[in-house]
């Protein structure tokens, strides 16, 4: 029989698929004919912050390839650009996500936030350079600062439906295996 811990990793990952295929899945739908007038936040790269940064271990980095390289091709964007980026961004957040356990909620916002500054402006650094269409610069930074400030809500709804929170420092599993 397959141990408490182990069947929780398992469920956790299978709970981050199952929201992020939702995310998409909702974000494709055609809600309205009217173009938006604001960029709405980018609830999949927060979400997928949010769970990096919290709980590492809950997110494989297989995880994250196939769920950017699918919305990369659904949306119609540069194949494989958003996922390089996102893959960087969340396997330097998560070698810095032990660090990070003891450190304010302010301060972990903080370096999200610059995480995805650094994403957004990468992404468009490498647009840029391969002459490749971009959107306007105004939508993106509002989506940008909507991402940052939607941070804080994922966090929140994560912990609250799903109990994703920062292990304490020094938290073991059943086997005494570090967290």
């Amino acid at each position: 029989m397959v141990d408490t811990p182990t069947r929780q990793r398992w469920i956790g990952r299978g709970s981050f698929l199952l929201l992020c295929f939702a995310l998409v899945f909702f974000h494709l739908l055609p809600l309205s004919t009217m173009p938006p007038r604001w960029a709405p936040p980018d609830f999949l790269l927060a979400l997928t912050l949010a769970w990096t940064v919290r709980r590492p271990d809950l997110v494989p980095v297989g995880s994250v390839a196939v769920v950017f390289f699918l919305t990369d091709m659904l949306f119609q964007r540069p194949p494989g650009l958003m996922t390089a980026l996102v893959l960087l961004v969340t396997e330097g957040l998560r070698a810095r996500s032990s660090s990070m356990r003891t450190l304010p909620f302010p301060l972990e916002w903080l370096t999200v936030s610059f995480a995805i500054v650094g994403l957004v402006f990468l992404n468009r650094a490498a647009l840029l350079i391969v002459m490749a269409d971009r959107a306007p610069l105004t939508p993106t930074v509002i989506q940008m600062v909507m991402t940052i400030l939607a941070y804080p809500l994922v966090v929140m709804l994560s912990y609250l439906i799903f109990g994703v929170h920062r292990p304490a420092q020094g938290e073991v599993d059943a086997f005494g295996r570090p967290v």
